[in-house]
């Protein structure tokens, strides 16, 4: 089995590029540390961001107005039980495992509410 992975990440509102958020230099550190992302790219325009990436899947966070607590990302993986675990071996507070079904299709998912304000759905695909 392939090691526990993050596989696309979709925005609640505009762009998974440009979260909210009030301090990058946190942003960057917390998700590094707990989410196992690495910092790919910064820039100072329009609005200062910092971008993130994990397993080739990017999502940035930006200084630019908006509210964090109505904003997040749908992030599909791969091993969800394994992503679970990992998060939570990284002192996150990981909700339990929950079925969801949209479109005809099922989906493992949990949620993770970081200390930003910002709301992460974390899926896995079931395959019947």
């Amino acid at each position: 089995m392939s090691k526990p992975s993050f596989q696309s990440a979709s925005p609640y509102k505009d762009d998974v590029l440009a979260l909210p958020v009030a301090d990058l230099d946190a942003a960057s550190d917390w998700y590094c540390e707990h989410f196992g992302m690495t910092e790919f790219e910064r820039v100072a325009t329009p609005n200062p961001a910092v971008i993130l990436e994990r397993d080739g899947v990017r999502i940035g966070f930006a200084i630019n107005g908006g509210d964090p607590a109505q904003e997040g990302a749908a992030i599909r993986v791969s091993d969800i039980n394994g992503i679970r675990r990992q998060l939570e071996s990284n002192g996150i507070d990981v909700a339990s495992i929950r079925v969801d079904e949209r479109d005809g299709e099922k989906f493992n998912v949990f949620f993770v509410v970081a200390p930003d304000g910002l709301c992460y759905y974390f899926n896995e695909r079931i395959v019947a």
